[in-house]
């Protein structure tokens, strides 16, 4: 089974002079059921359908599956989700033998900037750079399916 294993921050200063690469990304829920997320992404030219079950205590860990899809099947399926597509553009920054990926939120979510690292264990220790704020691992506020019903703005 696979199993995704991330840490999440908020961001306190300059991050933009480390990234290496980003990209445009938009995604909606067809299911965003704490329990078992169903989400459509386009990111760039590319779009994948993946399916999350609940964290773990920590909120660290939880069941991950996702499959590319073709481009058109997931503009195709972006239609049929629910209200509340997420856009953002994500920056992505190398850290040792690992990567930080900065998501900075647009539209009803503007303003929101959170910093994510997969570890491949939970207790995978890594350098926390100087622009990395308050850890907000576990949560639940700051998962995408929760920011599509409950905008950052509204809070």
């Amino acid at each position: 089974m696979a199993q995704e294993i991330e840490r999440k921050f908020l961001i306190k200063g300059d991050f933009k002079p480390f990234v290496t690469h980003s990209e445009l990304i938009e995604q909606g829920y067809l299911s965003s059921v704490p329990a078992r997320t169903v989400r459509i992404r386009v990111a760039g030219e590319r779009a994948y359908l993946t399916i999350k079950g609940k964290g773990n205590a920590s909120g660290m860990s939880r069941y991950e599956w996702e499959k590319e899809i073709s481009l058109t099947e997931g503009r195709e399926l972006l239609l049929l989700c629910e209200p509340g597509i997420i856009k953002k553009k994500r920056h992505i920054l190398p850290s040792a033998h690992l990567k930080f990926e900065i998501d900075e939120f647009l539209g009803n979510n503007q303003g929101l900037i959170l910093a994510e690292i997969e570890l491949p264990s939970e207790d995978t220790l890594f350098e926390k750079p100087y622009w990395l704020g308050d850890e907000v691992t576990g949560d639940n506020r700051y998962y995408n399916s929760y920011l599509s019903t409950h905008p950052f703005q509204n809070w």
